[in-house]
């Protein structure tokens, strides 16, 4: 445990460090689970958010973009049942004094058996090598049997509980576990009780006549009530989807963990409209299809796990996560939800008008199916951020901090380093930086040695660092130096935007997925 908390404390100080994130209003002492990104990361945060939106709107012909507001009219929030069931269950330590999600207590508790069943089946593949059969052992070995079921059956009773409110029994399990506070390790705990989350607010001019308005605490709503005007505008035919990337805001209780659960977050979101009777079909293809999108990032397949839901939301059929090994272990990243016709129905409802779709083949008017897929930017940056920070020893056993960021995702492409400065070596790398800049963040660094300068682009994440020395006044070219294999090429300054474009684009890195 110790170690995943030392990797947690060098990723948020290197964050901040480089210029990635910083706490919001830090010079008032900051405000609890609130962030600012810095200049670094703004611009990784765009990059994430381009790369979503790229595959999923212009690779897709059915799938097209939205960019709602955030204050809505405040039915929305009671047709979409966050008035009345957007609650977390929150468990007070009376000794600690600490609140924590009950929820998440069980969960964590759940996670280190099925951790105990996963060392257990790894000894084993690393004593019998290429013979060993994982499922076999998986029903076989007692121990890992053992440890499978409790995992399974404290989830099951969880969620079974939480879906009928039973909040009792759900401080019953935590008790009977044995969970003790996080902190202080006391298991002297209050009932469990729901909170809700959203944030309320006025719209007015004067106290007695303005209206209670919430700010949204999720981006799906706004596709939803505008399903027809984009049905309509757009001329679109099912299955079609409607993209959204956008801030929500949830009063969290218990945010901790840095960026990975905070008030004001961003969501990138596609909800998929598809005939009733589809919607299984289309489920498995989005699941399918967004591991694919994560898994073209190159960081890892052994880092990303599905988790089938046991307690499915009021509006779900079918509901998955794709969970990411962060430094404090597997949580989830994105969720892939079949939502059924619930939302559109239940706007319907409220609003009192109709939300339907004419089938021409069919000839009927019905009220679509939807498969949402959601993804939390911030999380999606703390899972790059994270994985791709790196301590590494050389060859020569000196080390190097490495933040080997994807390079269609880094926040400057490449830097171009004058050797010395003087000679003419600064304005040719000024002038290469007047052609490239067109089409790449680019960076210039003169000060320190070169690889003082090297080892600095290397924390900060850039993937490629090009170097004008005395040769390039002669021959027009230049030294590029990988970050990753610290490799260095000699090429032709005519050739580093084509370079730059292979190594970094969004079309090389996107045709992964095909």
């Amino acid at each position: 445990m110790a170690k995943k908390e030392d990797t947690f404390k060098k990723v948020i100080s290197h964050a901040k460090e480089y210029g990635y994130i910083f706490g919001s209003s830090e010079i008032y002492d900051g405000l609890s689970a609130v962030y600012d990104y810095g200049q670094n990361g703004a611009e990784l945060k765009k990059n994430i958010r381009e790369y979503w939106w790229k595959s999923m709107v212009q690779m897709h012909e059915n799938i097209v973009g939205l960019d709602a507001s955030i204050f809505m009219h405040p039915t929305t929030w009671k047709a979409s049942g966050h008035v009345d069931a957007f609650n977390d269950p929150l468990i007070d330590n009376k000794d600690s004094k600490k609140r924590y999600r009950a929820d998440v207590l069980i969960e964590d508790h759940a996670e280190k058996i099925l951790q105990k069943a996963n060392k257990e089946i790894a000894k084993a593949k690393k004593r019998f090598g290429d013979d060993f059969d994982e499922e076999q052992f998986k029903t076989t070995n007692p121990r890992v049997v053992k440890y499978l079921a409790e995992n399974k059956a404290i989830l099951a009773r969880m969620g079974s509980s939480l879906e009928k409110e039973d909040l009792e029994d759900v401080k019953a399990l935590i008790e009977e576990l044995g969970i003790g506070c996080p902190e202080s390790g006391s298991k002297n705990w209050t009932d469990v009780r729901q909170f809700n989350l959203m944030f309320g607010t006025k719209l007015g001019a004067s106290a007695d006549s303005a209206m209670d308005l919430y700010l949204r605490p999720e981006t799906a709503q706004g596709i939803f009530v505008n399903f027809l005007n984009v049905q309509k505008t757009g001329r679109m035919k099912l299955p079609f989807g409607i993209a959204q990337t956008g801030k929500a805001f949830r009063n969290e209780i218990v945010a901790r963990q840095f960026i990975f659960r905070m008030r004001e977050f961003e969501q990138m979101e596609m909800q998929f409209f598809v005939r009733p009777g589809e919607d299984q079909k289309y489920y498995e293809y989005w699941k399918e299809t967004r591991l694919k999108w994560h898994m073209s990032l190159g960081l890892g397949e052994e880092n990303y796990r599905f988790h089938d839901h046991d307690k499915l939301a009021h509006y779900a059929n079918a509901a998955a996560d794709i969970e990411f090994n962060f430094p404090f272990g597997f949580k989830e990243l994105e969720g892939i939800h079949s939502r059924t016709d619930f939302d559109l129905k239940a706007h319907e409802e409220f609003s009192g008008k109709k939300l339907q779709y004419f089938d021409h083949e069919l000839n009927e008017n019905y009220v679509p199916y939807v498969v949402e897929t959601s993804v939390g930017l911030d999380r999606m940056f703390l899972a790059v951020f994270s994985k791709s920070l790196k301590e590494e020893t050389l060859e020569d056993g000196s080390s190097r901090t490495v933040l080997k960021l994807p390079a269609v995702l880094a926040p400057t492409k490449a830097a171009i380093l004058p050797l010395v400065k003087k000679d003419g070596l600064p304005e040719l790398a000024r002038e290469i930086i007047g052609e490239l800049k067109w089409n790449f963040n680019v960076a210039y660094d003169e000060k320190d040695a070169v690889g003082r300068r090297y080892r600095r682009q290397d924390a900060n994440g850039t993937p490629f660092c090009i170097t004008v020395d005395h040769q390039s006044l002669e021959d027009k070219t230049v030294t590029i130096r990988d970050r990753d294999t610290m490799e260095q090429e000699r090429v032709a300054i005519t050739d580093l935007e084509r370079i730059l474009e292979e190594k970094t684009s969004f079309k090389s890195w996107l045709t992964k997925l095909k």
